[in-house]
């Protein structure tokens, strides 16, 4: 029998995601990547074709991957935007091909309102943005009208500079959880239903090595605003820069971030190693649970 942790808070409520239910009492939800992207830090253009982008979505899919995250614009330190024209042609080819074979949710990573909604036409049921929904006006609208699920990241700055300068914070758990918050009534405001609503605490997006740890250690404190939590470290440069190893050799340091990032509370694990990730994801849930 399962037992509630207390250093972890409640269970957030069930999100419907088109024909998908994704429940939070029953173990980690494991969100795939799939970049169509020739620049982001860890497989840029490895899957620029549409068809590779469909199969390896695919393939996380039967590989227990709950969630299908697809980008088409990096969000690496220091890359620059573009246009909606060529989002749009990167990512809803593979939104129509993954949903027109799997059952799985997809959500489409994006700070753009016309991209998300081309994306949710195609087959998508979430929106994962970056920016929290502060890039574009007419994301939130998007959101409240289609009823779709909504990943507000945490974010210092913009991508381009967001590693950029001294970055300190004389709160990070408190400023990050206001930031969110902001975004949350808004979402709310607009007619959005609290459950469709969940939070990512943004590893790597304007902070420091040291950061990323104090997120990671105390995850739990975000939980008490009873939103489900994503946690993505996979494969990151604090990762790198703790092992001194370069990205295509940080999964075993990846495994150990996700496992403190469940047993700290995190609910969705965004990554590229799926079946191995996932495996991590059921034994740290075990272990904080007490069984499965």
């Amino acid at each position: 029998m399962k037992r509630e942790n207390s250093k972890v808070g409640s269970v957030p409520a069930p999100l419907r995601c088109a024909g998908s239910v994704i429940r939070f009492d029953k173990g980690p939800i494991i969100m795939g990547i799939v970049n169509t992207t020739p620049d982001s830090f860890s497989d840029g253009g490895k899957f620029l074709d549409s068809q590779k982008a469909i199969d390896h979505g695919l393939s996380m899919a039967e590989a227990g991957a709950q969630i299908v995250d697809v980008g088409g614009e990096s969000t690496r330190p220091g890359s620059d935007p573009v246009s909606v024209h060529e989002e749009i042609k990167r990512v809803v080819p593979v939104i129509e091909g993954i949903a027109k074979y799997a059952t799985v949710a997809i959500s489409v990573d994006t700070t753009k309102a016309q991209v998300a909604e081309q994306a949710l036409e195609a087959g998508a049921c979430m929106i994962n943005d970056v920016s929290a929904c502060r890039f574009d006006a007419k994301m939130i609208p998007l959101a409240a009208k289609t009823g779709c699920g909504v990943i507000l990241m945490h974010m210092r700055g913009k991508p381009k500079t967001m590693q950029k300068g001294e970055i300190v914070y004389d709160d990070l758990i408190g400023e990050i959880a206001q930031q969110l918050s902001e975004s949350t009534r808004k979402l709310l405001d607009a007619g959005l239903p609290k459950e469709k609503i969940i939070w990512d605490p943004g590893i790597g997006f304007g902070k420091t090595l040291e950061h990323n740890l104090m997120v990671i250690n105390r995850l739990r404190q975000l939980s008490k605003h009873g939103f489900a939590l994503v946690l993505g470290p996979s494969r990151k440069s604090f990762i790198g820069k703790i092992l001194d190893k370069e990205v295509d050799d940080r999964m075993f340091g990846t495994a150990a971030a996700v496992c403190a990032g469940v047993l700290n509370g995190a609910h969705i694990l965004r990554v590229h190693d799926v079946p191995q990730m996932l495996d991590v994801a059921m034994v740290a849930a075990a272990i904080r649970d007490e069984g499965i």
